[in-house]
């Protein structure tokens, strides 16, 4: 995957959380957390395995366990994604 910006990363994830668990994408900010979100550790999983798909790299579960937030989901896909470019 070429390099993403911030707010591409942000772009992405939402559009993945809108439409995987039909939410307002309106709705979704950085603050936003999962739990407010209406979404279970179902959903959680889920996500992680797109996310897991996008970045072509496995989340581990450490940080996977510090993730309350959208912005954390997108600080995660960022690392996960440099990581990926510094390994091509």
């Amino acid at each position: 995957m070429s390099t993403m910006t911030h707010d591409q990363v942000y772009e992405k994830v939402t559009s993945m959380m809108a439409e995987m668990f039909d939410l307002d994408k309106g709705k979704i900010t950085l603050e936003s957390k999962f739990e407010d979100l209406d979404l279970t550790s179902i959903d959680a999983i889920d996500l992680v395995v797109e996310l897991q798909q996008l970045t072509g790299k496995k989340v581990n579960e450490e940080g996977l366990k510090k993730v309350r937030t959208v912005g954390d989901i997108v600080s995660l896909v960022e690392e996960h994604l440099k990581g990926v470019q510094a390994s091509a």
